[in-house]
């Protein structure tokens, strides 16, 4: 799965819109829309602000398995 597309899956499944999102953010709706189709990636603050947002992991959110700890 490519990011964008998890992103987007996470964003739905938190019942939220890409113009709720923005305004959460501060930022325009087209940044959530870029990141949601690959066009552009969000920075590691706006990574963050997305896990909090959507009560997800980071590695949830960017759709990678937990690494195991030795």
């Amino acid at each position: 799965m490519q990011f964008g597309e998890n992103f987007r899956k996470i964003r739905r499944q938190s019942g939220l819109s890409q113009k709720e999102v923005a305004q959460r953010l501060g930022i325009c709706q087209s940044n959530v829309s870029d990141w949601e189709n690959d066009v552009s990636r969000p920075d590691y603050e706006k990574l963050i602000a997305l896990s909090e947002l959507y009560e997800v992991s980071l590695y949830e959110l960017l759709g990678i398995e937990r690494p195991m700890l030795l």
